[in-house]
């Protein structure tokens, strides 16, 4: 039985380890503080193809769009996730943002994703609290939504339920090596012996990697989201206007900010979204969050007087190429990597378990998996690290 220590118990490191363990290897997971409690828990939940062109992340998006309803088929108490197939809708508000959405759903639509563009009656009716004067709009129902935090929990559950081993507050300061292989990780814990292991420890992998001895390029960014307190029915899709895309996109340090407006079954909205390179500070920063709060109205003006209820912030594992990182460290054997996927973790975690999964174990993934690969110039400019 192949032994796996995962470090991290995040989204995706716990959808890998319910995976490895699924297929019959034998799982440690290692997590320095609690499971779920970093980025995983300061996002908003989104699975998404609509923020995604075509190329490799979109097929990655698509595969895991198709694995989640059926893995949470598989999870105890799946209804705690709060799975919502909710779609969303990409607004322009100018003659300029229209023709360049346009562009980018059609290229979509090529891809095999369905955006279906609304006139200005289907748009109100879909959304009758938005703004009324939208210069274009496209429907994504494909687009869905969790409570991140429950699914990173079930999906340790169903890991743990089924032979996995759990060890919190172990943090990794190292690699036992034998022969040029990994075999095994140094914790504040103690020692974890292994025959591969798994490094998904999401703005925190680069840090972890250099430890184990190898460089690997993924940094954090910060985001920021706002809450407001419990409302009527409001925000009836995932609403965001499509400056999202560019924000996603850059890779500026400085801040970028868009409109992006969805509510919970609790009845708060969320209202995001926000990306600034400023290492691991993690101070709140008002000047932000008025940004934030101002974007957002544009988009839905009656939330105008709306108390909110709190802002939070966190850190996405940010590549400079905006592509994960998933597959084995060319310089250490038995060393795995499954990070680097920014703000879309929580979509792309179901499909990076299933790719890092066939990857380990020698079986061909359901899509091509050498873009992501961990030789890349994005991810290791500068070779291994000393």
């Amino acid at each position: 039985m192949t032994r796996v220590v995962v470090v991290g118990a995040g989204i995706v490191g716990t959808a890998c380890a319910r995976e490895l363990t699924a297929a019959g290897c034998a799982v440690t997971v290692v997590e320095r503080a609690r499971p779920a409690a970093a980025t995983t828990a300061h996002g908003e939940g989104n699975v998404l193809v609509s923020d995604k062109g075509p190329g490799p992340e979109l097929e990655l998006a698509r595969l895991s769009l198709r694995l989640w309803p059926r893995l949470l088929e598989t999870l105890p108490h799946a209804g705690a996730v709060e799975w919502d197939a909710k779609g969303g809708i990409v607004v322009a508000t100018t003659p300029e943002g229209a023709a360049a959405l346009r562009d980018f759903a059609a290229g979509q639509r090529a891809a095999g994703t369905t955006a279906a563009e609304l006139d200005a009656a289907a748009f109100a009716e879909a959304e009758p609290h938005a703004v009324k004067d939208v210069a274009a709009a496209v429907h994504y129902p494909e687009d869905a939504q969790v409570q991140p935090a429950a699914a990173a929990t079930a999906l340790l559950g169903a890991a743990v339920s089924a032979g996995a081993v759990l060890r919190t507050g172990c943090e990794v300061t190292g690699a036992v090596t034998r022969g040029g292989r990994i075999t095994g990780v140094r914790t504040t814990g103690g020692t974890v012996g292994a025959d591969a292991v798994v490094n998904a420890a999401g703005p925190w992998s680069g840090g972890v990697a250099a430890r184990l001895g190898v460089r690997l390029d993924v940094r954090p960014r910060r985001g920021e989201v706002l809450v407001t307190a419990p409302l009527p029915p409001t925000v009836f899709h995932k609403v965001y206007d499509a400056d999202y895309v560019g924000a996603v996109g850059s890779g500026e340090a400085e801040l970028q900010a868009s409109a992006v407006v969805e509510s919970t079954r609790a009845g708060t909205v969320l209202i995001g979204s926000t990306r600034r390179r400023v290492g691991f500070d993690d101070r709140i920063r008002p000047g932000v969050l008025s940004v934030l709060a101002g974007r957002a109205l544009r988009l839905f003006p009656s939330l105008a007087g709306v108390p909110v209820m709190r802002a939070y912030g966190g850190f996405r594992p940010y590549v400079a190429d905006h592509l994960p990182v998933i597959g084995p460290d060319p310089e250490l054997a038995g060393l795995w990597h499954a990070t680097g996927h920014e703000g879309a973790g929580i979509g792309l975690a179901a499909g990076t378990a299933a790719v890092l999964r066939d990857l380990l174990l020698g079986r061909e993934p359901e899509v091509d998996a050498a873009p992501f690969r961990v030789d890349r110039p994005a991810v290791r400019p500068e070779g291994r690290a000393a």
